[in-house]
């Protein structure tokens, strides 16, 4: 959990739990599994989950009254350390379940708080999500795509839900991803991945996919670089940052 998030594109990250079961190659150096581990969490794989006590849940609240008192809304990633769509059938699997309906209720107690849901099992959207979430105006859905396999894979199952912001993550993008339907989709986040043996990200990729989002008039927001230092390579694109976001509140009316 993480207020004032360092992610360029959220205001505040949460998880309801950490660990997660990899799913392509954009997990090859996940950074939440790396971390986990330094932190003595051996949570990835089939093995257990780390939980969280009532303080941890608490913290969405005052968030949620910051945000009221300002009259704005915050964005909150949900989950940087999980996958909120995983599922299991063994104990482990009871418990998200049981943390998952503890989420839904929170999402309705946090009206100024729009939670952005992202996973790579967007086909378990449809049966871990409660209709009236799916629906509620303070919720975005959104699956990871870093490859052209990922996109068609993963998309089509976006597309058949109705959330008021339907978005893509194209992070870590780790080849060329052209002439991709964009049609139902809201927004799209766009990176290269970053830390100790990132992968290449070339520039004609990210001009494609900004082109792309452009024709197709989808909000488009480019997070960086990445490389080895991120900071050092930075956020620009032929110039200039792109920190484009969806128009949604129309969407949910």
């Amino acid at each position: 959990m993480s207020a004032n998030s360092k992610i360029e594109w959220t205001t505040h990250t949460y998880n309801c739990w950490w660990g997660c079961i990899e799913d392509g190659p954009e997990c090859d150096n996940c950074y939440a599994r790396a971390f986990s581990k330094r932190t003595g969490h051996d949570v990835w794989g089939l093995g257990p989950r780390r939980f969280f006590g009532d303080a941890h849940w608490k913290e969405p609240l005052k968030w949620n009254a910051a945000a009221a008192a300002l009259g704005v809304h915050h964005r909150v990633f949900c989950g940087s350390m999980m996958d909120i769509a995983e599922r299991r059938s063994d104990a482990v699997g009871e418990q998200m379940d049981a943390e998952r309906a503890r989420l839904w209720s929170l999402i309705k107690a946090t009206p100024n708080l729009d939670w952005l849901l992202l996973s790579k099992r967007p086909q378990n959207f449809s049966t871990v999500l409660p209709v009236e979430t799916e629906r509620l105006p303070n919720v975005w859905l959104g699956t990871t795509a870093g490859t052209r396999e990922g996109w068609e894979k993963r998309v089509k199952y976006l597309r058949k839900l109705n959330p008021v912001v339907r978005f893509v993550s194209v992070e870590p993008q780790l080849e060329a991803i052209d002439g991709v339907d964009l049609h139902g989709i809201d927004w799209v986040i766009q990176g290269g991945e970053s830390g100790p043996g990132a992968r290449e990200f070339k520039p004609e990729w990210a001009r494609s996919m900004r082109d792309q989002c452009s024709a197709a008039n989808v909000a488009y927001f480019f997070k960086q670089w990445g490389g080895r230092l991120k900071k050092e390579t930075g956020r620009e694109l032929d110039g200039r940052t792109h920190d484009e976001f969806p128009t949604w509140r129309a969407a949910a009316e």
